[in-house]
């Protein structure tokens, strides 16, 4: 499930505010009213609070698992190759 960052802004009594979410591509995350629910977004607040830096850590964990796992399917494919080409390959009778 793929979430990003988003980061929009909130204007009170001339003062521009600026808050952080996380928005997913289908609902996943509980809402607070009702936790049976989900919703697309999760409301971080501002940069730096905890939630935020949280979810900052979480995105890059994901980030490094998923590339993790790309780099292990790509060396197994790799392994893969290797194995059956060299099943293909003639080998040469002992030179005595």
């Amino acid at each position: 499930m793929l979430a990003i960052f988003d980061r929009y802004q909130v204007r009170q009594q001339q003062k521009i505010y600026w808050y952080y979410k996380l928005q997913a591509t289908e609902p996943i995350f509980e809402q607070t009213k009702d936790p049976q629910k989900k919703s697309k977004y999760k409301h971080l607040g501002r940069a730096f609070c905890e939630e935020h830096i949280t979810a900052v850590v979480q995105v890059v964990r994901r980030s490094q698992i998923d590339e993790l796992e790309r780099t292990i399917n790509s060396l197994t494919n790799s392994l893969i190759d290797l194995y059956y080409d060299g099943e293909s390959e003639i080998i040469p009778d002992k030179l005595d």
